[in-house]
């Protein structure tokens, strides 16, 4: 049972190496990518299955024993992170097949969506911290390309610095984990918090804690290190925008879930209470942004900012009402970014344009694209009965409980600004007198709507099925509060 663990790296890893031979076959490479897709998705499902029933899973690589080898764990917020990163790398594989352009198809680009799945799905299933950088890598990498791939003149500019950023970044986290070995003399996550609780986390343990602290907070674009995104994922084609602010920005987000909660929680009114304040001032700046743009996919991408904020500030919430709000919301916010940029992604198609104010009457000759663009938004704003709403709701019952009454004001009054920011769109683009006539539209958005009704479905579920997918949630957040259920799994003591 514990090799199955692996699976949900090496089904994507194999199929990007075989697509490599398939790249001038389009139609070839579409039926592997949906067929290993799918697959994918029931192996994730059925993970979720195995961690419910039989508790934290490990997989020993070549059966050298923790710490000294290299170890995978699927937890519960593992393998619910694996199952809804499957489901998004297969509605934007479908969405791709009418948007991405024949020339980019060819030129590797299902092979390297399936390397960058590779990279987040490693991410969340490692169990040490070199790994963890080695998968950060081998996301990035492929993000690279993606993020260049067509090489427009706004790609190939934002990809330079898109590029030197992570790069940056990455020799921080290199040497934020020599530090950390050097004084502990481990990086296999569940030994680490062995030792640094045995230590009572020094002071230099909590000074490489914060240097990693900012290396995560530049992946998961926390304030004032989120300068680099808006430009970033305004540059590559919708479905590859949609991909990126789903998946890429909330591994950050796991890794300082995943450090903060398991290893450096030692000294909390130091470290914790910093990531508090940076995550109010990310909402603030988030909100700033998404309320100043009338471009669809910018006020998309300043509401990415806003969630990264919202959800990372359940790393300083006590109570397991808090910490199942902020993991509810990670889970809600993957899913319906992807919607929100797929929809980005057909409004462009229709108008050839991405400015709101440009738009108009969409409604009228698309209404099934206007009523799930609508559907987006509430859902964003976390108006019930949608996975938004649960989400907020236990994240506000936590900071009550918690006594965070500036965060619970903050949170508040960013899901009107969310609100504004999106259904500003919706009057503008969709209710509007149209812009354009049947004959000026410069595209049709056919065979585009079915992978975004997909996420749509996934989040009206969450919401309206909040029932059954709870005791999964409360699993994940009493393994994160409590750091010894993931040490015993791991260490077998």
């Amino acid at each position: 049972m514990s090799n199955y663990v692996i699976l949900p790296i090496l089904i994507p890893l194999l199929t990007g190496i075989i697509l490599m031979f398939f790249s001038r076959n389009v139609t070839a490479s579409r039926i592997i990518s949906v067929v290993s897709s799918l697959l994918f998705v029931g192996v994730s499902g059925y993970l979720v299955h195995l961690v419910k029933v039989n508790g934290i899973l490990t997989h020993e690589v070549g059966e050298w024993k923790p710490p000294f080898g290299i170890v995978l764990v699927a937890d519960m917020l593992s393998a619910l992170l694996v199952l809804t990163t499957s489901i998004i790398g297969l509605c934007c594989i479908l969405f791709s097949f009418r948007s991405i352009g024949i020339e980019r198809e060819r030129f590797y680009f299902y092979s390297f969506v399936q390397f960058m799945i590779v990279g987040v799905t490693g991410a969340f299933l490692t169990g040490d911290l070199f790994n963890l950088f080695v998968f950060f890598e081998v996301m990035l990498m492929s993000s690279y390309v993606l993020i260049a791939l067509g090489g427009t003149k706004l790609q190939l500019r934002e990809s330079l610095k898109y590029i030197l950023v992570n790069v940056v970044s990455s020799a921080l986290f290199v040497i934020a984990v020599g530090f950390l070995y050097s004084v502990v003399g481990t990086l296999n996550i569940a030994d680490l918090s062995v030792r640094v609780e045995e230590a009572d986390q020094p002071g230099i343990v909590t000074a490489i804690a914060m240097l990693l602290f900012v290396v995560f907070a530049v992946k998961g674009a926390l304030f004032p290190l989120y300068f680099w995104l808006p430009g970033s994922y305004k540059a590559p084609p919708s479905v590859v925008t949609a991909l990126f602010g789903a998946l890429l920005t909330k591994v950050g987000v796991y890794a300082i879930f995943r450090v903060f909660f398991i290893i450096f929680y030692h000294d909390p009114s130091f470290t914790h209470t910093i990531i508090g304040y940076v995550c109010l001032f990310t909402i603030v700046a988030g909100c700033i942004g998404a309320i100043a743009y009338w471009d669809v996919e910018k006020i998309v991408i300043y509401n990415i900012v806003i969630a990264v904020g919202v959800i990372t500030y359940g790393v300083t919430l006590t109570t397991e009402a808090g910490v199942s709000g902020a993991l509810y919301y990670l889970i809600h916010d993957m899913i319906i970014k992807a919607a929100l940029f797929l929809l980005a992604g057909a409004m462009f198609t229709i108008t050839g344009t991405h400015s709101a104010k440009k738009m108009g009457g969409l409604i009228k000759r698309h209404p099934l694209l206007g009523w799930m663009f609508f559907i987006a938004v509430i859902s964003l704003a976390g108006i019930p009965p949608l996975s938004g709403f649960i989400g907020k709701f236990l994240l506000v019952q936590g900071a009550a409980e918690s006594h965070s009454y500036l965060f619970m004001a903050i949170l508040l009054l960013s899901s009107l600004v969310v609100l504004y920011s999106v259904i500003k769109v919706f009057i503008h683009a969709f209710w509007r007198e149209p812009k354009l006539t049947a004959q000026e539209e410069k595209g049709s958005p056919k065979g585009l709507l079915l992978p975004i009704a997909l996420l749509l479905a996934l989040s009206v579920f969450l919401g309206v099925g909040a029932e059954m997918v709870s005791p999964y949630i409360s699993d994940a957040a009493k393994t994160l509060m409590n750091p010894s259920i993931y040490i015993d799994a791991v260490l077998k003591e």
